[in-house]
């Protein structure tokens, strides 16, 4: 892998900047992709964006930046999009700034010409990176551990750039309810779709949590339709399945669900009815844990309401430390609470239905 360090002044680096929107920005004759399609919005405040160019009207160094190459030669910004950003709209006109001779706020087209072209002549230190996608991701977690860092996906998005990952980004990474998979997918999914968190749940759904792999054998095809067609079948499943939204089916692992239960015939209205028992079951504490379990009916996706320490003492005492099993005494610190009717078979976690065994005698039941 090759990290070059690179200066790059004001002048060449807003060359042909372009904003198109949704559509991403560039720079730097058109070389230099500093937003791509449906990445990241621009985030600075007007004070962070004014700090930037009176960092450079004062000549102090701004932070160094990262570049990556791309196949094609051109460059996508790794970190430095904001900073990039604040200086090509200055130097657009977008906004203005207090200069150091007037307490006035000023447009870069107000300033002497003296002025402009010292910002113009800025030098700006950036680090590129060339290397295998494997170096490169290396190498990005490696610098990114300072200020807004970025995700786990947009640091994949910068290793797999190309064709498939920008169409993938128009179905997951558009703002809010602009986001085809925010419209279909919001109630299901934890995070944000800007910060690439949707598409990140999709790419895992699809390829069973082997995010890269995927990323990696997709990279150049010309578009995420499979991706998106999967994604949607997930959320339709979802919804015949399981037909009443809650709060509690965000951030359930749908994919997983989904590739296990798909072909298997289920009664929605049955497990609606389910659903609102075990949500008015004291006993179960993780009620996103309630799909699963209906499905699976594995106990441990529901994180059933364990016995209080009070109350274990208490029944601890009564039995005069002895296990309920196998009659010998233990140290209450050897020892282990049991329901002694299941929850499964309608047993609660009440006093009358606690009882102390010893540990062995405890796992053995549980195996059974």
């Amino acid at each position: 892998m090759d990290i070059d360090l690179k200066e790059v002044s004001v002048r060449e680096l807003v060359a042909d900047y372009k904003d198109n929107k949704e559509g991403g920005v560039t720079g730097y004759g058109g070389k230099l992709d500093i937003r791509p399609p449906f990445q990241r919005e621009f985030v600075y405040k007007d004070k962070q964006r004014s700090a930037v160019i009176d960092t450079i009207n004062k000549d102090f160094p701004l932070n160094v930046m990262y570049w990556a190459t791309r196949d094609d030669g051109t460059y996508e910004i790794i970190d430095g999009q904001q900073r990039t950003i604040s200086i090509a709209q200055y130097v657009e006109g977008i906004f203005s700034v207090e200069s150091d001779s007037s307490s006035k706020p000023r447009y870069f087209h107000n300033l002497p010409a003296d002025k402009q072209a010292r910002i113009l002549d800025y030098k700006l230190m950036i680090y590129v990176c060339s290397g295998t996608d494997s170096e490169k991701l290396d190498w990005f977690e490696t610098i990114n551990i300072a200020g807004e860092k970025l995700t786990d996906q947009e640091l994949r998005n910068a290793v797999y750039a190309g064709p498939w990952v920008s169409d993938a980004k128009r179905y997951f990474s558009r703002k809010g309810s602009g986001s085809p998979a925010y419209q279909i997918g919001n109630p299901y999914l934890n995070g944000s779709s800007i910060r690439q968190e949707y598409l990140e749940t999709a790419i895992g759904w699809i390829s069973k949590n082997n995010i890269e792999d995927y990323m990696g054998r997709h990279q150049h095809d010309p578009n995420a339709v499979p991706l998106w067609d999967h994604f949607r079948a997930i959320i339709d499943w979802i919804e015949s399945t399981f037909t009443v939204r809650r709060k509690a089916m965000q951030g359930v692992d749908w994919g997983q669900l989904y590739d296990a239960y798909k072909d298997t015939p289920l009664n929605p209205d049955a497990i609606e009815a389910e659903t609102k028992r075990l949500i008015a079951d004291e006993d179960v504490e993780s009620q996103s844990g309630i799909y699963p379990y209906i499905l699976t009916r594995e106990e441990k996706h529901l994180n059933i309401r364990a016995f209080p320490q009070q109350m274990k003492q208490r029944v601890y005492e009564k039995r005069q430390g002895k296990c309920a099993q196998c009659a010998k005494e233990f140290k209450l610190s050897e020892m282990e609470a049991d329901h002694i009717t299941p929850w499964s078979k309608g047993g609660k976690t009440v006093e009358e239905n606690c009882q102390m065994l010893c540990k062995q005698h405890n796992r053995e039941k549980a195996a059974k």
